[in-house]
């Protein structure tokens, strides 16, 4: 009888999903193979699962009642089951769970823990849309599947890093000490893309490089000998460039005003920045890129050109933070799908040596520069949950082929 090859399981639980990946290790190099990915949408109201195999193909999906769509217990005991009766020659050996804030000391994952679990919570206040949301499956794996193994990986670690200057504010100092300070997101996703590059280019492994990390939220990364020395997003994922619906960066006296002449409260303006601004905002169409992209009328044109203004000039001050620009990268659902989105950001970034390959670039190639720019030009395409897997491994201390 053929014993079962050890699996590992990625979630990424959110507000209104549950997002799921299941990796092998190849016992050949140790590196991961994706077995397959899917998720549980509409958390909440009308909840739906759908999965799908590594070459894209369906593997099955199923909906549930009102009732049940809220009940996450329920949902995550859906996709315990799914698997263990889908991967017929794997065991799920541990779980690597996205955690939006890691605060000031979970500079590097760790194996979930009691003690851990209460330190994700006493830093719910730092993320309170998030927060909650991915620590409530290590709770519920722990109380239901206790000698289960659960690694923490943190999205605020990759920029640990950072120097001072660039993680503090304008503030009194007693405020910084008490955790008001830039602490960055979309860690993970730096950290593959960063391996990933440096690992095709060896001769950019001391060099300086902006990550743009464009999606529906979106921040860029300044990477100068692969670390994390600035980044747009600061306190919150509010910060930056504009996103899907959120604002990105705005004059604080903007929200004095609001408060004082528009009598808005806490949750109107948490509403207002969250949901109601960024492309959806200024478009008053969609948060969806392509949807503006398509669209003929004059604001949604208003809203690409604003996203692609200030992505420009945060790349500008991303280089400036590093003294230069060894190379640019796009990455995420826009950079990695959007040619146009590619091509409109290079060309505001002329003077500094940026430049891309019309050819290259509509066929998403890796290397997309000019033949005459100064700066190269990537297109890598993101993976945040090969990059979970891998440290759950290596918290745990797991050799390939073997738990």
């Amino acid at each position: 009888m053929t014993s079962k090859q050890p699996a590992y399981l990625v979630l990424n639980a959110g507000s209104s999903s549950l997002k799921f990946s299941a990796f092998r290790p190849r016992p050949s190099d140790g590196d991961l193979e994706t077995l397959l990915s899917g998720q549980i949408s509409g958390i909440g109201s009308i909840a739906r699962f759908e999965a799908k195999a590594a070459d894209r193909r369906p593997l099955g999906e199923h909906t549930w009642d009102d009732k049940d769509s809220a009940c996450r217990d329920t949902l995550l005991q859906y996709v315990l089951n799914w698997i263990n009766t889908t991967l017929v020659d794997d065991d799920i050996v541990a779980v690597g769970h996205r955690v939006v804030h890691g605060g000031l000391s979970l500079g590097q994952p760790m194996r979930v823990s009691p003690d851990l679990l209460d330190e994700l919570d006493s830093l719910v206040p730092l993320a309170p849309l998030h927060q909650p949301h991915n620590v409530a499956p290590m709770r519920i794996l722990a109380r239901n599947f206790p000698d289960l193994a659960q690694v923490a990986c943190f999205d605020t670690a990759f920029h640990s890093s950072q120097p001072p200057v660039a993680r503090n504010y304008g503030l009194p100092q007693a405020l910084t000490d008490a955790g008001v300070c830039s602490y960055g997101f979309h860690g993970l996703s730096y950290e593959y893309v960063t391996s990933h590059l440096l690992a095709s280019r060896p001769d950019l492994a001391e060099g300086r490089v902006v990550i743009c990390h464009l999606g529906n939220g979106s921040s860029l990364c300044a990477v100068k000998g692969g670390r994390s020395m600035d980044t747009s997003m600061g306190f919150s994922v509010l910060n930056g460039v504009p996103m899907g619906t959120r604002s990105g960066s705005i004059d604080p006296g903007v929200i004095l005003y609001l408060m004082r002449e528009k009598q808005m409260g806490l949750e109107e303006l948490e509403d207002l920045l969250y949901r109601q601004s960024g492309l959806l905002g200024v478009s008053g169409i969609s948060n969806d890129m392509k949807v503006l992209q398509e669209s003929a009328d004059p604001a949604a044109q208003k809203a690409v050109e604003l996203f692609c203004f200030r992505v420009a000039k945060e790349v500008a001050a991303m280089a400036a933070s590093m003294g230069g620009l060894d190379a640019l990268v796009f990455t995420a659902g826009i950079g990695e799908n959007s040619p146009e989105i590619r091509a409109l950001i290079a060309e505001r970034l002329d003077w500094l040596g940026v430049g891309v390959a019309p050819d290259a670039n509509a066929r998403k190639a890796y290397d997309i520069s000019a033949a005459d720019a100064r700066v190269p030009v990537f297109v890598v395409p993101t993976n945040e949950e090969m990059m979970i897997a891998r440290h759950t491994i290596q918290v745990l201390g797991h050799k390939p082929g073997h738990a």
